[in-house]
Formats: structure tokens, sequence, C-alpha cells
């Protein structure tokens, strides 16, 4: 996956978290680079929030996007296998 997609998938994460908790700003999720554990620590700092009280929600954002991120994967190898075997079988035309 490129650095696009990976950026464009961040920015839906981020989105997603702040919906859930609008005091976490862009820049502070930034901050994170993405990782969960510093998102976690976000939320304990800005909202005085026990792990218990928002990992399983956390994990369900981060789950989801995975998930689309492994189908995308997969898409992304099947296409280029079929390139390829397209572009193989031209050659043999020729």
């Amino acid at each position: 996956m490129n650095n696009d997609t990976l950026k464009g998938k961040w920015t839906e994460i981020k989105g997603e978290i702040q919906k859930q908790w609008g005091n976490l700003t862009g820049d502070d999720l930034d901050k994170t680079k993405g990782d969960m554990t510093a998102v976690g620590g976000l939320l304990q700092q800005k909202y005085g929030m026990a792990k218990a009280d928002f990992h399983e929600k956390l994990s369900g954002i981060y789950s989801k996007f995975e998930a689309k991120k492994e189908e995308i994967l997969r898409d992304s190898a099947g296409a280029a296998e079929k390139a390829k075997n397209d572009l193989r079988d031209s050659n043999k035309k020729h």
C-alpha cells in the first residue's frame, strides 16, 4: 500500500476517533503517528478515562480499518497478478 493510501486511512481513522471523542484535535492525533497506545494516552489525559473505558471502542475503530487495509492489499495483489498474467499472455501472442 502506498503512502497516500496509508495517509488516507489515517485521516479516516482520525475522523472516527474525533466523532467518538470530540475533545481530541487533529494535531493531538497527528502527534501519536497513529499509534493506538499513544491515542489511548491522549484519551486518558483529555478525558481522565481508564483504559477499560475506551479500549474496546478504540480497538474496534482500528480493527475496522485494518480489515479494510487487508482487503485493499488482497485486491491490489490480485490486480497485480492479473496484469502480470495479461502481459505474459500478450507477449506470447506476439
